[in-house]
Order: C-alpha cells, then sequence, then structure tokens
C-alpha cells in the first residue's frame, strides 16, 4: 500500500544563518554541503539563483498531522487545506526558497533570501532554469492577494 511505503532523505548540507524573522528575505546565510558531496557543486557558481529544498525539522508531529489552516494564521483568511498553502505544516514539511548565489567557496554557498533556521537539514539543491521555471499567466486564490 502507497501510504506504507518509506522515503528515506539524507541532508546534504546544513544552513547556518541567523535567520528568525518572517518575511526576511534580506537575510545573508550559508549553506554548508558535506564534505563527501563538494564535487556536486561543480559548475553552480555559473547560476545567479538556486532553490533550496530543507526540511522543516522543528515542526511537531501534531502539527504535521494538520489538514486545514488559515493562511499566516489570519482567521481573516478562509480555511484551507495545507497542501493549498506555503505553510510549513504540511504533512511532508518540506521547504522550497529560491536565493541568489552571493558567492561559492569550497563547500560553503553564500546567499540571499534563505528563510530557513539555523542548522535547517538540506534535501537538495537545484539551479534555477529560467525558462522551465518561469510560469506565466498565473493564478492565485483571492485571499492570497490580502498576505
Amino acid at each position: 500500500m502507497a501510504s506504507e511505503e518509506k522515503i528515506v532523505l539524507y541532508p546534504v548540507g546544513y544552513v547556518k544563518s541567523k535567520y528568525v524573522n518572517k518575511g526576511n528575505r534580506d537575510i545573508i546565510s550559508q549553506i554548508v554541503i558535506k564534505n563527501e558531496l563538494i564535487e556536486t557543486l561543480q559548475g553552480i557558481e555559473d547560476f545567479s539563483h538556486i532553490f533550496v529544498l530543507f526540511y522543516f525539522d522543528r515542526i511537531s508531529p501534531e502539527k504535521k498531522s494538520k489538514l486545514k489552516l488559515h493562511p499566516k494564521g489570519r482567521a481573516d483568511l478562509p480555511l484551507v487545506g495545507t497542501l493549498g498553502s506555503r505553510s510549513m505544516l504540511h504533512p511532508n514539511p518540506i521547504g522550497l526558497t529560491l536565493v541568489e548565489i552571493i558567492k561559492v567557496e569550497e563547500n560553503i554557498l553564500t546567499v540571499k533570501g534563505l528563510d530557513a533556521y539555523d542548522d535547517t537539514p538540506v534535501l537538495d539543491i537545484k539551479p534555477y532554469d529560467p525558462e522551465g521555471d518561469a510560469a506565466v499567466n498565473v493564478r492565485v486564490p483571492d485571499w492570497w492577494n490580502k498576505i
């Protein structure tokens, strides 16, 4: 049965950051890639932006089991399913953020805009594709514009 399948992921590195304020996208952080994976970074310095996928490792099991929420915790916004939100409260609490690469030195990526806390496990990094990742004719619900 699919619901009993187990997927095991290992961090490729960890975040080093002073991020504490939700919404502060100007923060400069570092992603420290494990030494044994340093070769995976070859060529990444040629990109200006990357997607960082990380694991919200501080979410309690009770919060992970939440199925609906008010976006941003605001009661004036409609109750929506967690998969219809950008909340960290998902069944699999995986974060996705597009960041700007400031510099790459050995196994350390210095980036701007990463909204992850210090020591957050990084699951993967993907270079931004300006053709494949840029959406056109984007539609969002009315409540999105109130945030």
